[in-house]
């Protein structure tokens, strides 16, 4: 009988995840399953799917908003990078204990450096938000050697209080925090990451055009959704080059691949499949 995974979500029909697992097992021989989870919205909902699904047998699952912090509450065990992130987005069950993990930095980082070729030693980077998504950012940014990492956010304070939450573990990265009026003085950055949901409405973040003076590449997170407000901005204020989140998508789904499976995938299918020109 195949080994199960899925994907837990709410909503969750619009969930890429089945199309590049499916791919992944394809491709490396495995005989598994993938299905999509919904969790609903009521409480304990993710807790009952949860059991049942370990229950039924399952392996493996990825989780998605709004439950990756119930995911890493939910944990037996979890890395770093969840623990510091504060949440999960993917578990493994093994010898009947939860084990959790946070594969998006990750994914994140191996996108700008393999597929975009974009280094991060040195470089200074600007992370735009101080949500779950920046949080997840931060170790894998600061591992990968970034000189500087600078985080703004709307609200000054909830982005002071992250660096210095985070700081004692990025060693040998300088870390600071605060609004996007701060960026203002005209610093300007190397790579700069749109972490904010602002472009799934169809505006961007209050950067000023001055931070893109030196980019290399300005990232955002959201992907399938073409040139971005956030983009446009970027390109136009003379970023060398832009980049949407289909990579990290893809990156992160191929770590918690290569964690249950033992084998990592090549992307390559993947991407080439979900790329949206950026238009």
């Amino acid at each position: 009988m195949p080994d199960r995974y899925a994907v837990i979500g709410h909503p969750i029909a619009h969930s890429k995840s089945p199309l590049i697992h499916g791919l992944f097992a394809e491709a490396t021989g495995q005989d598994m399953t993938y299905e999509t989870i919904d969790g609903g919205a009521e409480d304990g909902g993710f807790a009952r799917a949860l059991a049942a699904f370990r229950a039924a047998g399952g392996k493996g699952l990825n989780v998605t908003l709004p439950f990756k912090l119930q995911a890493l509450a939910a944990a037996d065990d979890a890395s770093e990078d969840a623990r510091l992130a504060g949440a999960a987005n993917a578990l493994r069950f093994d010898r009947g204990r939860i084990e959790a993990q946070n594969f998006d930095g990750i994914g994140l980082v191996r996108d700008i450096e393999v597929n975009l070729g974009v280094p991060l030693q040195g470089r200074r980077v600007l992370l735009l938000g101080a949500g779950g998504a920046t949080r997840g950012a931060l170790l894998p940014i600061a591992r990968a050697g970034a000189a500087r990492i600078v985080i703004a956010n709307r609200t000054p304070s909830k982005a002071a209080e992250l660096a210095r939450e985070l700081a004692p573990h990025l060693s040998g990265c300088a870390v600071e925090g605060g609004g996007y009026d701060a960026l203002a003085s005209g610093a300007a950055f190397d790579v700069v990451i749109n972490a904010t949901s602002a472009s799934l409405s169809g505006a961007a973040p209050a950067v000023p055009v001055s931070a893109f003076a030196t980019c290399a590449l300005a990232y955002d997170m959201v992907y399938g959704k073409g040139l971005t407000p956030f983009l446009k901005l970027a390109q136009t204020a003379g970023a060398a080059r832009v980049a949407d989140g289909v990579g990290m998508l893809v990156e992160q789904a191929a770590e918690a691949f290569a964690w249950w499976r033992g084998v990592r995938p090549d992307t390559g299918a993947a991407l080439a499949r979900l790329t949206v020109p950026l238009v």
